[in-house]
């Protein structure tokens, strides 16, 4: 199992440690567990969690670090997707996920706990009903249109911040209904193992 997770990080350029290793390790575990009472996820087999849920989450990766992102929201982050594993791989970030579903959240603060995630920050609430601070990133994995997306979270962002969504392929209807406000611009992704187009749009305030 970690030489699974180790090919997948090698694959991605990229080097953990041994304990960020063994943090993905118990995450799935934590994963396998809950899921047997909550749906966290409808991906049930391990190797899957692994593609479809880790290294797909930090396929992004690289692209925050060029953006310089030290601290963002994951906004409908579910499982902890993509924070999670963002957070183990960039234990220095400050990471917050907001989630309405209390179970979910419950999920969450295990996680936090048993995988000594300091850095993370659990926020059990409707994102649009939260006003408590800004961030310079907002991300998701989640949000399935564009529109809905940064209209509930604008008040979440910094004046010069940027929305990063995860997509497959280019939403270009989704887009069409954006451009006239914000600015976008279209990075593909590339997830180790995976057949299917992946893509990260990142959108601006103009």
């Amino acid at each position: 199992m970690d030489q699974t997770i180790e090919e997948g990080l090698l694959a991605l350029n990229l080097t953990v440690s041994a304990t960020a290793i063994a943090q993905f390790v118990g995450y799935l575990d934590l994963l396998e567990k809950w899921n047997r009472t909550i749906n966290l996820t409808a991906v049930r087999d391990r190797n899957k969690m692994i593609l479809l849920h880790l290294l797909d989450s930090l396929s992004v990766n690289e692209l925050l670090n060029d953006l310089q992102i030290t601290a963002l929201l994951d906004v409908g982050t579910g499982a902890g997707l993509p924070a999670i594993p963002l957070q183990i791989i960039n234990p220095s970030w400050h990471i917050s996920a907001v989630e309405s579903n209390q179970k979910k959240c419950a999920f969450l603060r295990q996680a936090k706990l048993e995988l000594s995630l300091e850095a993370f920050t659990v926020v059990n609430e409707r994102v649009e009903d939260w006003r408590v601070k800004e961030f310079p990133c907002i991300i998701s994995r989640a949000f399935s249109d564009l529109n809905d997306f940064v209209t509930r979270t604008q008040h979440l962002l910094t004046e010069d911040g940027v929305w990063v969504a995860m997509k497959g392929v280019v939403p270009y209807e989704e887009m069409e209904k954006l451009q006239k406000n914000y600015l976008i611009s279209v990075h593909s992704l590339t997830v180790p193992g995976l057949n299917a187009q992946r893509h990260a749009l990142i959108i601006k305030n103009r």
